[in-house]
């Protein structure tokens, strides 16, 4: 097997980086400034984005469906081609605005943004999951296109305290979005260059017998099930870690140097969890990282006022399985496709991402639907003046119930039936598949 250059590699993770400064802005400074710039408050955006979301999850499968569909070399490609300029022309509408627009306005450019994401991002996890057909190389290019994502993610956080802009939603949203149209086209276009792409050679099955052997992928049941389980565990502290730094540790100066420092030892950490998986394998390594970051965790409720040096050393040890948390599942997924392949499905990795990203809104709205609903139940006001008692549900929130989900997701992945043996006899039995079509192996390294 041919490892793939660390040249290529970087070239196929680096878009990660503009995409993850999209993210953020999306969830933090958006809401909050179209609440004020056009008087609709919280509300009324809230809805009008949960809206834009509903319409981005149906797209989801069916861009995924369709990027398996387009025949030749250029078939994640194209997407990816078509997908740019729509991001860059819709961030540039939503993120600055003219004066008078209302929900309308709203509703259309946040779903093109999304729109354009989807068209983008899908072919783009799919192209990856093609880059390499050895079960720890996978591992490799998600490591790197993740380390891209976190590292675009500390960019976006820390941008607008470094240029003074923190206060100021609607400044920080055009400074992000002008490095966003700098740095997009420039990883694109480093994208298509440098990184090839292998022609499909199955042809995807019908819906009706793709959803037949959908039902009978176990691995695919399995493992999506415990991304949601671990994606509602993140996600609840990411929905809260505002809320409990304020009012429980009082102490929200703080909030973006942790932010710098969870992530920063994320990045750091990466090598040394693709290290272990090559010993123990990729779902023992995230098992693994599951319980590291429960097992500090959990003393997170025992802190109170004052207690900034303990969480400190919390979020060093918790951030060291952040960028498995993220590395390793994706390319799990990819070990997954090629259980519907051999099983007769096609290459349909599109439309598994495109399942994958739903999965993913669905953690995030599990994260609000329980944790909002929780903290009204008891009191909780963010004017401050709560309770002990609403402070301890906070607390237990925040660190608590995502200690249950990882738990739970633990034991799914423990025993995930695809190591590395199986895979290789996966890809032995595509690869035989293919030939009797005339059409040579796919490579197992560099292509």
């Amino acid at each position: 097997m041919t490892a793939i250059t660390r040249g290529r590699l970087a070239a196929y993770g680096v878009p990660g980086l503009p995409m993850a400064i999209l993210g953020l802005p999306l969830f933090v400074f958006l809401p909050t400034f179209y609440a004020e710039f056009t008087g609709m408050g919280l509300a009324m955006v809230g809805l009008i984005l949960l809206a834009a979301r509903l319409f981005d999850v149906v797209t989801d499968p069916l861009v995924g469906h369709f990027s398996d569909r387009i025949r030749g070399p250029f078939r994640r490609r194209a997407l990816i081609v078509l997908g740019t300029p729509l991001l860059l022309l819709s961030v540039e509408m939503l993120f600055r605005p003219a004066e008078g627009v209302g929900a309308a306005y709203l509703f259309v450019f946040s779903a093109l943004v999304y729109l354009g994401w989807t068209l983008f991002a899908l072919p783009y996890f799919a192209w990856g999951a093609e880059l390499s057909t050895d079960y720890h190389e996978r591992s490799r290019i998600s490591a790197w296109r993740e380390g891209f994502v976190v590292a675009g993610t500390v960019i976006a956080a820390s941008l607008p305290a470094v240029l003074g802009l923190e206060n100021d939603a609607g400044a920080s949203l055009s400074a992000l979005a002008t490095l966003f149209w700098w740095l997009l086209p420039l990883a694109v276009l480093a994208l298509l260059l440098v990184v090839p792409e292998r022609p499909g050679r199955l042809v995807p099955v019908a819906w009706r017998q793709g959803l037949i052997l959908l039902r009978q992928n176990r691995p695919f049941r399995r493992l999506v099930l415990a991304w949601v389980l671990n994606g509602t565990a993140n996600a609840i502290p990411a929905t809260l870690f505002l809320l409990f730094i304020t009012h429980v540790l009082e102490a929200p100066e703080h909030a973006g140097p942790l932010l710098l420092v969870y992530f920063g030892v994320g990045i750091a950490a990466l090598p040394g969890w693709l290290f272990l998986a090559r010993r123990l394998g990729k779902h023992r390594a995230w098992t693994l990282s599951m319980l590291l970051a429960s097992g500090f965790f959990i003393w997170v409720p025992f802190l109170g006022a004052g207690d900034v040096a303990w969480f400190y050393l919390i979020t060093v040890l918790t951030g060291l399985s952040l960028g498995v948390d993220l590395a390793l599942p994706a390319a799990m997924q990819a070990d997954v496709i090629d259980q519907d392949t051999a099983e007769g499905g096609g290459e349909r990795a599109g439309l598994f991402f495109g399942l994958w990203g739903m999965a993913t809104k669905l953690a995030l709205a599990l994260a609000v639907g329980i944790t909002f609903p929780l903290l009204g139940a008891v009191g909780f006001s963010t004017d401050g003046g709560n309770a002990p008692e609403a402070l301890l549900v906070l607390a237990l929130a925040y660190a608590g119930l995502p200690v249950l989900f990882k738990l739970a997701a633990m034991g799914l992945v423990w025993t995930f039936p695809l190591d590395e043996q199986t895979q290789r006899s996966l890809r032995e039995r595509i690869d035989a598949r293919a030939e009797t079509t005339g059409i040579p192996p796919a490579p197992t390294g560099d292509i």
